[in-house]
């Protein structure tokens, strides 16, 4: 079976999510989250391999963006299972768009990684695996933590709570780290 009907699936998932999301709010709030973000990341990264694959060859770049994009929405489905959801509930984080955005899409990707794109990847690609998160981490804390109240984002994922942002900070780099590992040797 060809990957391509699945990388177009998950792509088209990830960013009609997206715009629900965008319908029933803005698209300016929803590109917030981490969540939205790493989805289009990994999306981008299934267009541009079904894009090559057609074509007839996959480059080692573009096997690096799914595996990065891979690692992101893998971050999204663990932070959501272990962390959110215990906060807020099964229901508000897998209903709706949130269902392909939290589950499906992530569940899908993973699967596409170990089924067509696991490649040998030399071992410092791992660090692309971090890459989104640290990102998407930066942008947080300057959102979050060093805007003045009232200019700056709420702390909708809970990661500054009581000031403790350097200890999320570092639990989220950690734990990514050892996923990238963890699917970069699987």
């Amino acid at each position: 079976m060809s990957p391509i009907p699945v990388y177009l699936v998950m792509a088209a998932l990830a960013i009609g999510a997206v715009a629900v999301h965008s319908v029933r709010g803005s698209l300016r709030v929803a590109l917030r989250y981490f969540t939205v973000l790493s989805n289009l990341y990994c999306a981008a990264g299934c267009l541009a391999a079904a894009a090559f694959r057609m074509a007839g060859e996959l480059p080692a770049a573009v096997t690096a963006l799914r595996f990065s994009g891979t690692v992101a929405v893998t971050v999204t489905l663990l932070t959501v299972v272990f962390f959110l959801m215990p906060q807020y509930g099964f229901k508000a984080l897998f209903t709706g768009p949130d269902l392909w955005l939290h589950l499906v899409c992530p569940l899908l990707a993973i699967a596409a990684w170990f089924a067509w794109d696991r490649a040998a990847l030399p071992f410092p690609c791992v660090l692309l695996g971090l890459l989104p998160v640290a990102l998407y981490g930066l942008m947080y804390l300057k959102r979050v933590v060093l805007t003045p109240a009232g200019r700056g984002w709420d702390d909708f994922y809970g990661f500054n709570r009581g000031g403790r942002w350097k200890l999320s900070m570092a639990v989220m780099m950690i734990a990514t780290l050892a996923l990238s590992t963890a699917l970069w040797a699987l």
